[in-house]
């Protein structure tokens, strides 16, 4: 906090409101910070932000492209979008194509009423798809003693990767193949229970919005994520590491 307080003050406009924001800021945490809503699915706070899933989109004035709001820091003066019939329309389309890509079948999942791709996807008025269904049946991992991980439930957010690799220090999590054929792998595609680095924390599990990774013993419907946890401990770790320098 200390950090951020002795850092540059500057002025955007977030949906024609006049707002500060500090340098070094993105979109995304300058418009959190005044009470702007804007969806995402990949981003976790406390985490590094990928920009993977492209939910939170946002236009900015000078340039047709639509831009992360995870990933693209403020600058003075900028003129910034979060809500329009554009806007709106891509996220549909990203939810969309993540529902194509892989098994969700809301009904027979452990995360069926807790899911953070079913809630966007009622939020956003998404009740059909129009691509076609690309959703090999993939593998289900249960050599773990302690979790499961589905890859047919998977969106490839990767926070399970950098919850491991920059809270717990495992890294046991990466992403193999690239395109349709990208799959999480544990320890160089090594089974998950047999992944050495593993530390049977659970925190990839808490921080995955889907039941991609979940817990053993869990019927359809009662497996609760606790992700804003991971959010506290991450914030904790980075405050103690920068009491400590």
């Amino acid at each position: 906090m200390e950090a951020k307080a002795n850092t540059k003050i500057i002025s955007v406009r977030i949906d024609g409101e006049l707002v500060t924001a500090h340098e070094g800021d993105t979109v995304l945490d300058a418009a959190r910070a005044n009470g702007k809503y804007i969806p995402t699915l990949c981003y976790l706070k406390g985490l590094s932000a990928v920009g993977a899933c492209r939910l939170c989109v946002v236009e900015l004035a000078g340039t047709d492209r639509l831009l992360p709001a995870c990933t693209t820091p403020v600058q003075e003066g900028m003129s910034i979008k979060t809500a329009s019939a554009r806007l709106t329309l891509y996220r549909r389309m990203a939810i969309e194509l993540l529902l194509v890509e892989r098994n969700h079948i809301c009904s027979s999942c452990v995360s069926n009423g807790h899911c953070e791709l079913q809630s966007m996807a009622q939020s956003l008025g998404v009740t059909h798809v129009r691509y076609a269904y690309n959703n090999p049946r993939l593998q289900v991992d249960m050599s773990h003693p302690r979790f499961v991980l589905d890859h047919n439930r998977c969106i490839l957010c990767t926070r399970c990767v950098r919850v491991c690799a920059e809270v717990e220090g495992a890294n046991v999590w990466e992403v193999s193949s690239r395109g349709i054929y990208s799959r999480i792998v544990s320890d160089l595609k090594d089974d998950w229970g047999h992944a050495h680095n593993c530390t049977a924390c659970g925190k990839c599990v808490q921080a995955c919005p889907t039941g991609a990774l979940a817990e053993k013993g869990f019927a359809v419907h009662e497996m609760v994520k606790e992700s804003d946890k991971i959010s506290r401990l991450a914030g904790q770790r980075a405050t103690h590491a920068g009491q400590s320098r």
